[in-house]
């Protein structure tokens, strides 16, 4: 349990990520599970993406601002469908850049949340440098909301086993699908939630495949397998730390 959590309290996830879609594509099935459980689920989100993740509103003419609004609404759509909370800490993309003010705020969130489990993005990430920049502040804030020196409000937390999410090309950045996820009895809540963020429509079938994908693994990994679903859907994810268990299994 963690750390000054009462034996009452629902548990918490706390997923942090870099643009305002990365949530849903990566790890929506995961959110809308915890949430249907009666956990809590809250969103770090560090910026809306909207620079590098929001070309087809930029086409469209929109303004800075107006592209900010554009995926904030979007989010906050999508983090509603999936019953979880969104904070947006509008701290710019492209370059999104790692600063002891963010890390600072963060280590406020996982005070403030007491998470039991944290989501965020690999190390290693060639193709768009804002996502290894959100996890490095993200797995820092970790180590320093435990420390009870550390000049932060809030009671210090334990030490939450954290998930790499599936990058977008996973093969380019270090990836192996170590923990696959049955998302299928939340597919449907997922693709809604996708389908909230319009102005990155052309992803929707593409996060379509990779679930159908990533569940074809599950069943064959699954042992005995003929029992399970036919259409089956997951993510996948990698464990950065070990796991720390009493039963192998």
């Amino acid at each position: 349990m963690t750390h000054g959590k009462a034996p009452t309290t629902p548990r918490s996830t706390l997923v942090i990520t870099a643009h305002a879609g990365d949530f849903v594509w990566r790890a929506g099935g995961a959110i809308a599970l915890a949430a249907s459980r009666g956990e809590k689920v809250t969103i770090a989100c560090l910026t809306y993406g909207e620079r590098g993740e929001s070309a087809k509103a930029w086409r469209e003419g929109n303004s800075l601002a107006e592209i900010k609004e554009i995926r904030r609404a979007e989010a906050e759509a999508a983090a509603s469908t999936l019953g979880a909370r969104v904070r947006f800490l509008d701290a710019g993309d492209y370059p999104l850049l790692v600063t002891q003010e963010l890390t600072d705020q963060l280590v406020r969130i996982y005070r403030d949340t007491q998470p039991d489990v944290v989501l965020t993005h690999p190390l290693d990430d060639p193709y768009n440098g804002d996502h290894p920049a959100a996890a490095r502040m993200a797995l820092d804030a970790r180590v320093l909301a435990q420390a009870i020196g550390y000049p932060s409000e809030g009671e210090i937390i334990g030490a939450p086993p954290v998930f790499f999410f599936e990058p977008h090309q996973p093969e380019m950045c270090g990836f192996r699908p170590e923990v696959l996820l049955d998302i299928t009895p939340v597919w449907e809540t997922k693709r809604k939630a996708m389908e909230c963020l319009a102005a990155q429509q052309h992803l929707w079938d593409y996060y379509t495949d990779l679930g159908k994908r990533r569940g074809v693994q599950l069943k064959r990994n699954a042992g005995p397998n003929l029992g399970l679903p036919h259409a089956t859907y997951g993510e996948a994810f990698m464990r950065p730390y070990p796991q720390v268990t009493e039963e192998l299994a």
